[in-house]
């Protein structure tokens, strides 16, 4: 059964399918992910909260697949999970894992969050999901598709080129960042 308000139009000579944006959600699942961004392989786990003790146990799911030699730094926003005394404590015991907060409305600078916009493009908002579940599952499905066959994600603009344009936005909007 299709929750779109509309049936998609087929793909016609000239006219590419059409669907529509708007659908009944059967539910919604938080997904904690981690990206390796020299090789494009991704570390991810649904939940159904966005609390503390869900992000340690994610932490701790990081700390058990990558190699024990290896240091992790975690590029996360400012969102009071990431900050939670208990979290600061699991960062004292376990000193390998790195945090690097960005500031506020810059997450473009997190590569993760470019995997999620590709998930979400590719699989997510293309889906129908009749339950929680079918969700999580295509979540799953398309973590395994990439790490089966990773591309790390190649900047095609040097920083110079980068921080030039955001300073150009800055100037347009006359807004202080």
């Amino acid at each position: 059964m299709d929750s779109r308000t509309h049936l998609p139009l087929p793909l016609t000579k000239g006219h590419s399918r059409t669907i529509t944006y708007d659908y009944k959600r059967h539910g919604t699942t938080t997904l904690f992910a981690a990206l390796n961004i020299l090789k494009g392989e991704v570390i991810g786990t649904c939940i159904q909260r966005h609390r503390h003790q869900e992000f340690i146990k994610f932490l701790n799911k990081i700390d058990g697949v990558v190699p024990k030699e290896a240091e992790v730094h975690c590029i996360v926003d400012n969102y009071s999970t990431h900050k939670h005394l208990k979290v600061k404590a699991w960062l004292l015991k376990h000193s390998r894992f790195h945090f690097h907060f960005i500031p506020t409305s810059s997450s473009w600078l997190n590569l993760v969050e470019r995997w999620f916009g590709e998930i979400t493009r590719k699989r997510i908002r293309k889906g129908t999901f009749s339950s929680v579940d079918q969700l999580v599952g295509a979540i799953e499905d398309y973590i395994q598709i990439n790490n089966a066959n990773p591309k790390p994600f190649i900047w095609t603009k040097t920083a110079e080129e980068i921080i030039t344009k955001v300073n150009g936005c800055k100037a347009i909007l006359n807004t202080p960042h």
